[in-house]
């Protein structure tokens, strides 16, 4: 089961006690997945369609409780995806329908008398914070998706009307989110990214058995990150060491061949001689091998002095060299 449909899961056994709250969630499932129909005003259906056993249960749930009533459900195969299964749910007594409609405050008489459908978010049916957590929780069942946590963090609201969408943006952002809207192919998509919105976002639709799943995800992620980071940075202050140990043997090498480490100082002699034994030791390591023991600046300070003589005894080189050139 992806972690989207876990969610679902969890959100479909939430079923809340005030009518109110039942009714905001009714009217996210029927905005998002809903079909309405009406003809000459008497002949009103409503059909909402689903992959999603656990919405279709919840929608239905939702139904009995608040209206007393029974929906027809029809189960049949999706012809694109051989194992999964669409389930379509009819409420096609005209009262029946056009009192809900009512109810969740998408339906309106024209002055012409006729019945028209407002794909909205009705004002009053979401007056409350209570019933806010209840549409946005709708309409996560209805066309939310969330992807696995473990990969990216994706929160999504498909819609297939513009203003619908925005509504539901503003509605999301009024809990102090800041997401989204896109327009994808002919759809409009209202979206989180951040893992913390996320976790916000699940709080608020009552689902804290997958807000702790994605908690602990989101912890052993950082984990994970700081430990790479620590390593990463290890392995560059390794490499910087190695590189200077490796520029310290040679220069000592080079001074040793050219007037020879006894034409040192007698503290520098000593520490060439010891970085010669122990090419691989750090600067502190050496500081403890000296006689009486210096430490890492100390030890580095003279194998600056050592470095600066090397230099010089190249550069010497170099014009003795050019000198001789000039003189053939």
């Amino acid at each position: 089961m992806s972690f989207s449909s876990k969610v679902k899961e969890e959100l479909s056994r939430h079923i809340g006690s005030a009518r109110h709250c039942r009714i905001a969630e009714i009217a996210a499932i029927i905005n998002i997945c809903g079909k309405i129909k009406v003809v000459n005003n008497n002949e009103i259906t409503i059909k909402v369609q689903t992959e999603n056993a656990a919405v279709a249960r919840k929608y239905f749930t939702l139904l009995k409780k608040t209206f007393n009533i029974n929906v027809e459900v029809l189960i049949r195969k999706n012809t694109q995806l051989k194992k999964s299964r669409i389930y379509v749910m009819y409420i096609t007594n005209a009262r029946i329908a056009l009192k809900i409609l009512k109810a969740i405050g998408i339906a309106e008489f024209g002055e012409d008398g006729r019945l028209h459908i407002v794909h909205r978010i009705n004002p009053l049916i979401v007056q409350s914070t209570c019933c806010k957590r209840a549409y946005i929780r709708g309409a996560f069942l209805g066309s939310g998706s969330l992807s696995d946590p473990e990969k990216t963090y994706h929160l999504e609201f498909v819609s297939g009307h513009k203003n619908q969408s925005e509504e539901l943006r503003r509605l999301i952002n009024s809990f102090g989110m800041e997401s989204k809207t896109i327009m994808r192919k002919k759809y409009y998509i209202t979206y989180l990214k951040e893992g913390s919105q996320i976790v916000d976002l699940l709080n608020i639709m009552e689902a804290h058995v997958a807000l702790m799943d994605l908690e602990n995800v989101r912890i052993l992620k950082e984990m994970r990150n700081n430990v790479n980071r620590i390593v990463n940075c290890e392995t560059a202050n390794l490499k910087k060491t190695v590189s200077a140990a490796v520029r310290q043997v040679e220069d000592i090498k080079y001074i040793d061949h050219t007037v020879g480490l006894n034409s040192l100082p007698e503290p520098l002699e000593e520490i060439a001689r010891i970085r010669l034994e122990y090419t691989s030791a750090t600067l502190k390591e050496l500081g403890t091998l000296l006689d009486p023991p210096v430490g890492k600046s100390g030890v580095n300070h003279r194998l600056r002095k050592i470095s600066n003589i090397a230099e010089k005894l190249r550069d010497k080189r170099e014009d003795n060299y050019d000198r001789e050139k000039n003189n053939s």
